[in-house]
């Protein structure tokens, strides 16, 4: 179990994900929540907090604390982004952005999609130093990356459970589709809505889904693959219907990819290098243009 648990992983997946996961973080902060900033405005008696946020205990927020957090996380987010000082910059973030969390999901509406997200910036930094396209292993990293894995998979099953839990089977055979249709639903689930029994069939579809996600971890590396890529059009699809992003669990959802292969630094250089103006490249194959050896080629009509 512990060999499972520590499997070792190239350090440029390692450094790939981190890059990622930070600067959603930054992203976050000013495109998905940046309401949060606003929340201080409400009545004071509407803050409730989370469990953890009365053992630990933490202060109610003020428009003051608020904004220490927004600017002072933004700013860590996108250094630890650089991978620099990933032991420091790495839990300063995840501290912030928990109180980030915990601030947001304090006024009566706790979302579930962070769970991965939290799980990934708390093991990120005990993963060490890590450089983009490094291939020696790391079993800290690699590690890191499977409690992530964990977290994003429980995700979907114990959502699967709840179901059960407070819905029994009648959320599978009721109108839970139908009224999230009814409430935020695109001219795509209109015509889906349209199927007699479609969204019946849909739940115990995605009850299924939910329950059976734990198989991906015995799957053979390409099938795993395959089904992550499926994970993502679920959630493509939820996107397209009823319009509910599930942006930070689809982040940490990437620690099942070989994001290693993905370097755009390279990438960019290999396509500054072959413009077709970049001096010694030929226009066709930008490999370098061989030179002129023979007599100068004829224009115009030829002469005896």
């Amino acid at each position: 179990m512990s060999g499972w648990l520590t499997e070792a992983v190239p350090r440029g997946r390692v450094a790939a994900f981190r890059t990622l996961v930070y600067l959603f973080v930054a992203a976050d902060l000013v495109v998905f929540t940046p309401w949060v900033r606003t929340r201080v405005a409400v009545p004071g008696e509407l803050y409730q907090p989370l469990l953890i946020g009365r053992l630990l205990p933490l202060p109610p927020p003020t428009p003051a604390l608020v904004g220490v957090i927004f600017w002072a996380l933004l700013l860590l987010a996108l250094l630890a982004a650089t991978g620099r000082a990933p032991r420091l910059l790495g839990f300063a973030v995840f501290a912030l952005y928990l109180e980030w969390m915990i601030i947001a999901m304090s006024y009566g509406k706790v979302d579930h999609d962070r769970f991965g997200l939290l799980v990934a910036l708390a093991a990120l930094p005990t993963a060490g130093r890590a450089r983009h396209g490094d291939p020696t292993r790391t079993e800290a990293g690699g590690w890191a990356l499977r409690v992530t894995q964990i977290a994003v998979i429980c995700t979907y099953f114990l959502a699967a459970w709840a179901k059960l839990r407070f819905g029994g089977l009648d959320w599978a055979t009721g109108s839970v589709l139908a009224k999230a249709i009814i409430r935020r639903g695109t001219e795509l689930a209109d015509l889906i809505a349209q199927v007699p029994h479609l969204l019946i069939v849909a739940q115990f579809g995605i009850l299924a889904f939910e329950l059976l996600s734990p198989v991906v971890f015995v799957l053979p590396e390409r099938w795993r693959l395959a089904a992550v890529g499926f994970f993502y059009s679920f959630h493509l699809v939820t996107i397209a219907t009823i319009t509910i992003s599930f942006a930070p669990h689809l982040v940490a959802m990437t620690s099942f990819l070989p994001l290693e292969r993905v370097r755009p630094v390279v990438w960019a250089r290999r396509l500054l290098g072959r413009r077709p103006d970049a001096p010694g490249r030929n226009h066709d194959d930008a490999t370098p243009a061989a030179p002129l050896t023979g007599p100068e080629p004829v224009v115009g009509p030829a002469t005896p």
